[in-house]
């Protein structure tokens, strides 16, 4: 973590300087912080589950919830009851796991306002379900500390497939569908602010609609792997064959991800959800060089708490 930190406040990456956290939310320009780099379900030392903040207008956009995000958002000095949308790729346990303690945390920290959640269905049954699970706590809370409802304070919306999510004065999100087989419906977010555009790829193989969604932005974050890593990754599980055919059939290669932003024309790279997440570890050095066989642009190896 102590490394994490180091690289958010200060680091350089393919000659791109990185800015430094900020303990406010409205710095006046749209902020990308990556609060987890870490792509599979099991716990890492070095990187937390998958997720991301984007922050514009005082908003805070969060996108994806694997394990940790609540403390990372904490971390990365954004304060939890300005949460206002939170947006889910796809319904695997390393992008969905801390969606109803993100939600109860926030209301726990002081949030009065609505949160609105997209994603896939079952966003609905998510939700009631963990507040089912979490009932007692919540009511003895609303009456014991005059708190307000917190089930009217949720607000999900199920997306059936692509297309415009949500446009007002500060940001138009829309979302492509992508392909990341067994999940039926997986996607992909474009986030245009005023001053930039932002894409996060979600889990995906090399996908087309991700390359039209992704066209001119200013930033793809695109999730990543080293197919050959993988073998050594899960040798030691006992479903290590079927785990290490299904990671390498539904996701993208660090050299595949530099051909996405090549053909969408972005102007920078950003490699996150990274396979192997350190066990074994692969220098940014591999990653660089397997994405720059087909993008020129900027390239960022993600490490968690990097602010972009």
């Amino acid at each position: 973590m102590e490394c994490s930190r180091r690289t958010a406040l200060k680091a350089i990456t393919a000659g791109l300087a990185l800015s430094p956290l900020h303990a406010a939310t409205d710095t006046g320009h749209t902020r990308l912080i990556l609060l987890g780099t870490a792509g599979g379900p099991r716990p890492r030392k070095s990187r937390s589950g998958s997720a991301q903040a984007i922050v514009s207008g005082g908003v805070i956009y969060v996108v994806d919830c694997g394990y940790g995000v609540t403390r990372q958002i904490v971390f990365a000095g954004l304060p939890l009851k300005q949460l206002r949308h939170v947006f889910i790729t796809h319904h695997h346990s390393d992008h969905d796991i801390e969606l109803g303690p993100l939600l109860q945390l926030a209301w726990l920290s002081g949030l009065t306002t609505p949160v609105d959640c997209w994603g896939p269905p079952t966003m609905d049954r998510m939700v009631d379900a963990y507040i089912q699970y979490e009932g007692y706590d919540i009511a003895i809370r609303q009456t014991d500390e005059n708190r307000p409802d917190f089930r009217s304070l949720v607000r999900t919306h199920e997306l059936s497939g692509a297309g415009q999510v949500l446009s007002d004065k500060l940001m138009r999100v829309t979302a492509a569908k992508v392909v990341h087989p067994p999940i039926d419906l997986a996607l992909a977010y474009r986030f245009d602010a005023p001053d930039r555009s932002i894409v996060i790829s979600g889990d995906t193989r090399p996908s087309e609609s991700l390359i039209a969604l992704a066209k001119g932005a200013d930033v793809l974050v695109h999730e990543a792997m080293m197919p050959d890593r993988v073998p050594q990754m899960v040798g030691s599980l006992p479903n290590a064959a079927a785990l290490a055919r299904s990671v390498v059939s539904h996701h993208t290669s660090a050299e595949q991800a530099g051909q996405v932003a090549a053909a969408a024309g972005v102007k920078m790279l950003v490699l996150s959800h990274l396979v192997p997440a350190g066990d074994p570890d692969v220098p940014d050095e591999e990653w660089l060089a397997a994405a720059r066989r087909h993008f020129g642009g900027p390239i960022v190896v993600g490490r968690d708490l990097m602010e972009i």
